[in-house]
């Protein structure tokens, strides 16, 4: 079983197709350092779905070689393309890959007993565990209870990414693990973390522990161990995190600009992202500057800074 904290880490990209191989290994050296207990590639924060599949798995390889099994490695291999998922999934595990994720393919939505037999016929190919992952604000498609009932009786489906931000509908998985006690249950909205854990979730697949994995770490850790006041004094910070730098812009892609650009601003890794998107103008950069500044100073007094 997956629990804690498991940043789904940017892609630090030079242009369209070229790694950013130095940047890359400051952030995991960052990410780690930070005490986390696995990484997550190629999800929506590192921009996986915008990735050519030749970069995706040079990502996967320098991922591995680099981290060499200190902590799991969780890649996304979701794609419209049955067989690209297959491929990219064999890639991964020939590369030392722990665990394999998707969310329900994302162009033409499938109707439930059609997803359902899209598992059927995607473990079977599939040489790891598998993690699903609920994104509906982009794929469109909700992995419904019936659906996860019917994962839950495949023992190489081992857990699930909700990021669907809708706690009731978290809950309602969670009232499901009595029949799984071995999943993973993960919550993508660091916000809601704590009602997640509360609910009977396992932890947190959150960006903004690509800059400060200490704090999430440190609040997971204190949710799960019932410390309510350091989890709210860890929880209050964490939404800082968020207003501060994920809603700069004015479109859903600037949740990935800020933490690439206050990312760039720490000296990790370069900000380029992946058409059609861009980083952000100075204008925009120069407010990462000023919020950046505040909250490191604060992490920092509570020695929450890798």
């Amino acid at each position: 079983m997956l629990t804690g904290i498991v940043p789904p880490i940017v892609t630090p990209l030079l242009d369209r197709d070229k790694l950013d191989v130095e940047g890359l290994e400051r952030l995991i050296k960052r990410i780690v350092s930070g005490g986390v207990t696995g990484l997550f590639l190629l999800g929506t924060t590192g921009e996986g779905a915008s990735l050519s599949y030749r970069l995706r798995r040079e990502l996967i390889e320098r991922t591995c070689g680099q981290v060499n099994k200190r902590v799991p490695i969780l890649a996304n291999i979701t794609d419209t393309s049955f067989i690209e998922s297959v491929n990219l999934a064999r890639h991964a595990t020939d590369s030392g890959v722990q665990a394999l994720v998707v969310a329900p393919p994302y162009y033409l939505p499938p109707g439930q007993p059609e997803l359902q037999e899209y598992l059927t016929h995607l473990v079977a190919e599939l040489p790891l565990p598998l993690f699903l992952y609920n994104m509906p604000s982009l794929t469109k498609v909700t992995y419904e209870l019936d659906t996860l009932r019917h994962a839950m009786d495949e023992p190489r489906i081992v857990g699930m990414k909700d990021s669907s931000g809708n706690i009731g509908y978290f809950r309602e998985v969670a009232s499901l693990l009595k029949n799984r006690p071995d999943w993973s249950l993960l919550v993508g909205p660091e916000d809601l973390l704590l009602d997640a854990i509360a609910a009977g979730g396992h932890g947190g697949v959150h960006a903004g522990a690509n800059l400060f994995p200490k704090l999430y770490v440190r609040l997971c850790d204190a949710a799960r161990n019932g410390d309510a006041q350091k989890a709210r004094e860890m929880h209050a910070l964490a939404v800082r995190v968020r207003a501060s730098l994920y809603e700069i812009g004015r479109h859903p892609s600037s949740l990935i600009k800020g933490i690439k650009c206050a990312l760039n601003c720490l000296g990790v890794c370069s900000d380029f992202m992946a058409e059609p998107f861009h980083r952000f103008r100075p204008e925009q950069r120069a407010v990462v500057v000023q919020r950046l500044g505040e909250l490191t100073a604060e992490l920092s007094k509570l020695g929450l800074l890798s």
